[in-house]
């Protein structure tokens, strides 16, 4: 800025000399010191006019200086504000993408949940049905056995044999062992009909799976005494009941 003032300010200093020797043929010729005089007044107001046009150069180069800061802070808080805005729409799509993954993995564990709940009534119905199905293609289950094969219960503990049956639906009853075995599970009742011979004694028992579920004693007098004893009970597939006398001696004997 120094070095454009000196260069203006002597272009005006020889511009001014150079007007005043083409203007001094025209000017009375007066003394050395009116002549420097003139000089000297002509370069002050030079100097004036250049000081005037230096500030006048200084007041635009502060405004041109003010209006780039201006400029430049307008830059910078535009560049701050998008780096803003970009921070928050990044945060937000971050927080979005966050929250559509958790959306996702409990839609994920909710659809499992249901699933295996759904899955798992699925199987107990279909048990029901398989069930329902095996009820419904049981045959009946009944059978009627008579005529004992041998008259003496006289050991403990010894099977009644019923050797001939008018019924033996689902063939549970054994006629070569007097054992039943249940083909289906169940309720099932059972019933014996005996009778002793006239003055001896009987004592049997019903028997499911070697456990004693009735039993009997029965004394013939002086005719046939006839008794009648039984149980009802659940037998699951496979289980095994039958007939046995609870006593042993030499006046056990059936008619």
């Amino acid at each position: 800025m120094k070095m454009r003032f000196s260069l203006l300010f002597s272009f005006v200093i020889v511009v001014g000399l150079c007007s005043y020797k083409f203007s001094e043929a025209r000017e009375p010729v007066c003394s050395k010191f009116a002549y420097e005089e003139q000089l000297l007044e002509k370069m002050i107001r030079t100097e004036i006019k250049v000081e005037t046009m230096v500030n006048e150069i200084k007041k635009t180069e502060d405004k041109v200086i003010s209006t780039l800061g201006d400029i430049k802070q307008t830059v910078a808080d535009f560049t701050d504000m998008f780096a803003d805005m970009k921070g928050n729409i990044t945060n937000e799509m971050l927080n979005r993408g966050d929250e559509i993954k958790r959306r996702e993995e409990t839609f994920k564990t909710s659809f499992e949940e249901t699933r295996k709940n759904l899955t798992s009534d699925i199987e107990a119905e279909k048990e029901k049905l398989f069930q329902l199905q095996g009820k419904l293609e049981q045959p009946p289950i009944a059978f009627y056995a008579h005529h004992l094969k041998d008259l003496l219960p006289d050991t403990t503990d010894k099977i009644l044999i019923f050797e001939k049956t008018f019924t033996n639906e689902g063939t549970g009853y054994d006629t070569s062992t007097g054992i039943f075995t249940a083909p289906v599970g169940g309720l099932y009742q059972f019933d014996v009909h005996t009778c002793a011979y006239p003055k001896k004694h009987t004592y049997l028992g019903l028997v499911m799976e070697w456990k004693l579920i009735a039993a009997d004693a029965n004394y013939g007098d002086e005719s046939y005494g006839c008794n009648t004893f039984g149980a009802i009970v659940r037998v699951k597939p496979g289980e095994k009941v039958w007939v046995k006398s609870t006593s042993s001696g030499s006046a056990r004997q059936l008619y």
